[in-house]
């Protein structure tokens, strides 16, 4: 490693290929296997992460924007990229440019669409289903876009929604009928080569519907799914080191505002080299890290660069210290800071420098 300090992010290439695999074998009766690499491939970072995803497997990738797209296809030329999110009309003709995928989230949007060249732009329409986020939520207004848009030489490659709680079986049937039907009004297959609507926990929970070829994998690539007996593996590791460790007395106060209290003496506090700036917060206070295997907890505000943990006498400077384990630490952690294992995958930062291994 190359490092000016010893904080990284571990990303395993050969768990997140496996991890693929794994999927596509499992759920092997779609065409369209949309790789979702947005934020960053979900806080992994790098080319190399979305090599690894499709030769796992997957034929198509999504993001949710332009300059994610675009970074991509510097590196990639032969795969199909969907944008997710909404592009600024002034820049379609980079999209055409670069055979990005556009998506079409409004019959407003479409408009404005209008007033550039969109000869041969590709497309998927959005329906909103119940998330109230993006999307075209009534058929008079889909009509009027599939019109538009065919008068102006969009490609309407596809159409697909998004199952917002798709843990909730109650729920996803209702979004998917509402789908369903919305396809049914327009004839949706002689129309779109593609219709998608699972994303990770929907296509690996329910069967796949019958009016549907594509489906949308996530977080279940990078390890953490609510199916257990996928033998999904970890992906991604977050380590630092111990720089300093300071021997406290009963009555000593450790970091900004003094905010813990040593209640007994001899008590010794590791100085690790990774702080909020670096994706961990300060209401990780109180969860645990990992030394040679042991679990310590943190202790005092988190500052900027660095933290503080509670030690024993085993620890000694330079000891590699684990902040994220693995995918059971992940979700761990997410629960104690009250969030999802999201945007813990998320959470390092730019500063987090990222190296790759494949084995």
């Amino acid at each position: 490693m190359n490092l000016t300090r010893n904080t990284y992010s571990e990303i395993n290439l050969k768990n997140i290929r496996e991890n693929v695999k794994k999927i596509i074998k499992r759920y092997n009766n779609y065409n369209y296997y949309f790789g979702v690499v947005k934020a960053n491939c979900y806080g992994h970072e790098g080319i190399e992460t979305v090599k690894a995803i499709i030769d796992g497997g997957c034929n198509y990738l999504a993001v949710a924007t332009l300059d994610e797209a675009l970074y991509i296809r510097k590196y990639i030329e032969n795969i199909d990229i969907l944008c997710l999110g909404v592009i600024p009309c002034e820049h379609i003709d980079k999209c055409i440019k670069n055979n990005i995928t556009i998506t079409i989230n409004s019959l407003e949007y479409m408009k404005e669409l209008l007033n550039q060249k969109t000869s041969n732009l590709k497309a998927h329409i959005k329906i909103n289903t119940g998330m109230n986020r993006l999307g075209i939520n009534n058929i008079k207004d889909l009509e009027e876009t599939i019109k538009l848009a065919e008068e102006n030489n969009i490609v309407l490659e596809g159409i697909y929604t998004h199952m917002y709680y798709a843990t909730n079986k109650q729920l996803y049937i209702k979004q998917k009928d509402f789908f369903k039907n919305i396809l049914n009004s327009i004839n949706a297959k002689q129309i779109f080569k593609i219709i998608h609507m699972s994303a990770s926990n929907a296509f690996s929970l329910y069967e796949k519907p019958d009016f549907v070829n594509g489906c949308r994998m996530g977080i279940i690539m990078y390890g953490i799914s609510e199916i257990d007996d996928l033998d999904l593996k970890s992906t991604l590791s977050v380590y630092s080191e111990v720089i300093q460790i300071n021997d406290i007395k009963k009555g000593d106060t450790v970091g900004y505002f003094g905010k813990y209290l040593a209640s007994e003496d001899n008590e010794k506090i590791a100085v690790v080299c990774i702080g909020y700036d670096d994706g961990v917060i300060r209401k990780n206070t109180g969860r645990d890290v990992f030394i040679n295997n042991k679990r310590y907890p943190i202790i005092g505000n988190i500052c900027m660069d660095m933290l503080f943990v509670k030690v024993d006498d085993t620890v000694k400077v330079h000891d590699k210290v684990t902040i994220l384990k693995d995918i059971d630490h992940i979700k761990e952690v997410a629960n104690y800071l009250g969030t999802t294992p999201y945007e813990i995958l998320c959470s390092p930062r730019e500063r987090v420098k990222r190296i790759y291994v494949d084995d």
